[in-house]
């Protein structure tokens, strides 16, 4: 058995061989396959990189990724889109449209005290044996307003989002606590 180089082993420049292993060439510019594949197809040798170079004077933050390398943004579990008009934001382009419906008929005076994103509480937060709290449950409708002095409370959905079993439980319990039945759009 042989006496191992204490590390970190030093190569003197020019050395081939140490051993069975082959020194590589560090001075020699490496393609990647990629690059490898370009320089054949089109026989233009790669160019180094930028931010290997400390006297190149360009600055590596500047550089902008492709659009394709950007991580795509995956669309809305139900597919709305959310919107804003005059700092209000909407989540739906939907319920942006029934807004304006609900202003004009406001300015009309068919209805009064239009409000929107108003909160319900369906169950007060309580205190358990153990001394922990157990959170509020609350419903947040959409829009509400007075008809013929009658409070109304509406909720934009759509086909998926009207089959979702904790809106359905919270409409529910909406008509028990509070006696109100809320009007989907």
């Amino acid at each position: 058995m042989s006496k191992r180089t204490p590390w970190p082993m030093v190569v003197p420049v020019g050395t081939k061989n140490v051993g069975t292993a082959t020194v590589r060439d560090d001075t020699q510019l490496s393609m990647s396959t990629a690059q490898r594949l370009l320089y054949q197809k089109t026989g233009v040798p790669p160019q180094t990189s930028a931010l290997d170079d400390p006297t190149d004077p360009f600055d590596p933050s500047l550089i902008r990724q492709h659009p394709a390398a950007v991580a795509a943004k995956r669309p809305a579990k139900y597919r709305n889109t959310k919107c804003e008009h005059e700092g209000i934001k909407f989540d739906s382009q939907k319920e942006r449209s029934h807004w304006f419906h609900l202003v004009q008929q406001q300015a009309a005076g068919l209805i009064s005290d239009l409000k929107l994103q108003v909160p319900f509480v369906l169950t007060a937060r309580k205190q358990r044996d153990d001394g922990t709290w157990e959170r509020a449950s609350k419903y947040v409708a959409d829009f509400t307003y007075m008809r013929d002095g009658k409070l109304v409370v509406e909720d934009v959905k759509s086909v998926a989002t009207r089959k979702n079993r904790t809106y359905i439980q919270k409409r529910k319990q909406m008509l028990e606590k509070h006696d109100i039945t809320v009007k989907e759009i």
